[in-house]
């Protein structure tokens, strides 16, 4: 038994699986902080399921990239969940778990999340008969370093994510072929985090750790002012 958590975008999702199966799936995108619904969405999931922790053999959630401060609170949910439950957790790639929502294998898999500053937080990938399979690392590149690598390939790009909009209108401008995803499956969620996590590494909570691909703006400024009073 598997409890996931994604909170690394607007929307805050949990979800419950046995093995492949999803028993269970809450996910929200009121606007309201995820500090506010995710432990709550999580409390109710595993009452309507009637779920002990005890049942629970392992924890998953999403690592980032994407907002800072989601990836922070979901981080501190799942390290405290699993922590408490004294049962191993997985952090896996949000662009990952997001690739988990195509099954068609005429495309590359191009999850998009909105990085601002004219960039994209992305991650290129095919798909198998097993799932997703990686073409390239989590990585944060402008919108004219994801078109070329399209330019590059003979498969039209399957945009996911909330960057999915903002890349879309610059393909269509370079004249690239795309797919957009149906909106419902743009956003991330808890199942696609619980889907990439069954290839592990489950870890003790403690070791577990979160990927930003780049110093949050304040820690940017915080090192230009340093570099400045030099």
């Amino acid at each position: 038994m598997l409890l996931a958590l994604e909170s690394s975008a607007k929307a805050a999702s949990v979800a419950l699986c046995d093995g492949d199966r999803l028993i269970a799936q809450y996910r929200q995108a009121s606007g309201l902080t995820h500090s506010r619904t995710l432990l709550a969405m999580t409390e109710d999931l595993l009452k309507n399921t009637e779920t002990s922790m005890e049942q629970i053999d392992a924890f998953a959630v999403a690592g980032g990239p994407g907002s800072f401060t989601g990836i922070r609170i979901g981080m501190a949910a799942a390290k405290g969940l699993a922590w408490g439950a004294g049962k191993p957790l997985c952090s896996v790639s949000t662009l990952e778990a997001m690739a988990w929502h195509c099954s068609d294998d005429r495309v590359t898999v191009c999850p998009v999340m909105d990085a601002r500053r004219s960039q994209v937080y992305n991650a290129l990938f095919s798909v198998g008969p097993g799932g997703p399979v990686r073409l390239t690392e989590d990585r944060a590149i402008s919108l004219e370093e994801l078109a070329a690598d399209a330019g590059k390939s003979d498969r039209p790009f399957w945009f996911t994510g909330d960057g999915s909009a903002l890349c879309a209108a610059r393909f269509a401008e370079a004249g690239l072929p795309f797919v957009l995803a149906p909106e419902p499956l743009r956003l991330p969620d808890a199942w696609g985090v619980a889907a990439a996590a069954r290839k592990g590494p489950f870890l003790d909570p403690a070791d577990a750790e979160p990927n930003y691909l780049r110093l949050s703006q304040a820690e940017r400024e915080r090192l230009a002012r340093l570099a400045a009073d030099r």
